[in-house]
Parts: C-alpha cells; structure tokens; sequence
C-alpha cells in the first residue's frame, strides 16, 4: 500500500486499534495508527492523566529492574513486553550487568518486526511471537532456554499487562504456571490498570475495540491474584509509590495502575 512505513507487517488491521501501539503512542513512540491515536486521545477526554499514567508506570518498571539486578538477578522473562522503546528492559539491566539475559514475548506484529530488528545483534537477547496465555509454549521455546536456566533466580514481568488477561482466561491459574517455573528467590514484576479510580473505570470502554480489551481490577483483586508470591514492602500500591526517588505528589491515584514486585520463595 503506498505510502505504508517500511517498519508495518503486511498482516496487519489498520481499523483495529492494539494495546501495544497505544502504549507506543503515550509514551511518545512513532508506532502507532490514527485508529490507535483516536482510541487514546477519546480516552483522554475523560481522563486527561492517561498519559502521565503510561510515563509512571514505565518508571515504575526501571525502578523495578535495579531492585531485582541489586539482588543478584541477570536473567528476565518480559511478558508482553510491547513494541521497543528508549529504557527497554534489557538496556537498563545491561547497562548494570553487561551479561544479563533477557527474552520478551509478544504477539503484536508490529512489536514483533521492530523488536527482532533492533535485537538482531544483541546475543543475550530473544524476542518470541507467542501470546502470554500460552505458557508452555513461551516456557519451552528454544530461545527461552537458549537464554533462560530456570533452576536460576529469575525476574518475570508482567507490567501493565494482567488487565488484558479476563476473568475467562483465568489468570490466577496462568500465574501458578509461570510461577511453577520460577526458582526459590525470583522475582515477579507487575502492574495493574485499576477499576477504583472513576476516571479510569470512564476511560476503559474506549479501548473495547482493541485486540485486547481491558479487565480493570481493584487492590484487593490484583493482591489475591499475586497471592503465591511473598510481595516485598510497600506491597501493592499505585506505580508512583512504589519505592519512588522522588515524592509522589498529591494524587498517586492520577497514576492509575497498582504496582508490585514479588518473590518466591
């Protein structure tokens, strides 16, 4: 199609907006479509701190990473990791420990294409086109145990996307088997879109139409479905409180994801 970017898959549905691209789009990326872009600015309109939220809860990952790299961790699984952008996990681990090893896993085409690219010299780094709902194939994957030793402590990430798994999907039973494959001192990485702040529980039908639609859950829901993990202090808070350089200001709520970091144990 004329005048298509050379970086966009040929299988892809211009009309249907993606969860990867949107985030892409608030961080300021260059990946997105005007589908993806309407479906963030609507949602801007009820809550005008989306943005802010998508900026927090990527800084709420960094913080993360060199909490799990302060404590001996070299090896990450990102699950739904989305398409690249500047701060990638491996960036930040490597830039700490130069051999750490990290493997993300995504299913949206375009995610796939710029990330394989951008990869392609980095050794110590794979990136699989597998939907997160299917651990045994992410878990089994030859570049994953090319990269991944198992009987080693490990960090699992899940950030901002456990809202994207429904109830139907049954999410407490896909973490027991990521967890199930996780040594004694890993560590699990999360965040969750919340339904008690108004604004959000507003802004969520605008993105009904995506290839992911959105489950929002309060704080109790997001602590009973990392219930296996033994959550490290302050626990589950907003992306903002957790353990921030910098005060969190007067409304953590506007930052709308809960954060936590478990171990097992």
């Amino acid at each position: 199609m004329a005048g298509v970017p050379d970086w966009v898959p040929s299988q892809i549905d211009w009309n249907q907006p993606s969860v990867a691209r949107i985030y892409d789009y608030a961080l300021g990326g260059a990946h997105n479509f005007e589908t993806d872009r309407r479906a963030q600015d609507a949602a801007l309109e009820v809550f005008p701190h989306l943005n802010d939220a998508a900026r927090a809860n990527r800084a709420f990952l960094h913080r993360a990473l060199r909490f799990c790299l302060d404590r001996g961790v070299r090896q990450f699984l990102d699950l739904g990791s989305g398409i690249p952008t500047v701060g990638n996990v491996h960036e930040v681990a490597q830039d700490i420990a130069p051999e750490s090893r990290v493997v993300y896993v995504d299913h949206d085409p375009v995610a796939v294409t710029h990330a394989r690219s951008m990869l392609a010299d980095d050794p110590n780094t794979a990136f699989l086109h597998e939907d997160i709902r299917a651990p045994h194939r992410i878990l089994e994957h030859p570049d994953a145990l090319r990269l991944l030793d198992f009987d080693q402590p490990i960090a699992v990430l899940m950030v901002g996307m456990l809202h994207y798994v429904n109830d139907a999907s049954d999410p407490q039973h896909l973490l027991r088997d990521y967890r199930a494959r996780m040594a004694p001192g890993s560590y699990f990485i999360a965040s969750h879109l919340t339904s008690d702040l108004p604004e959000m529980r507003a802004a969520a039908p605008f993105f009904d139409d995506s290839r992911n639609p959105m489950t929002l859950r309060g704080r109790s829901e997001v602590e009973a479905l990392l219930g296996d993990f033994d959550l490290v202090e302050p626990g589950v808070v907003f992306t903002v409180e957790w353990r921030p350089e910098v005060p969190p200001g007067e409304h953590p709520e506007r930052s709308a994801c809960y954060a936590a970091v478990g171990r097992c144990r």
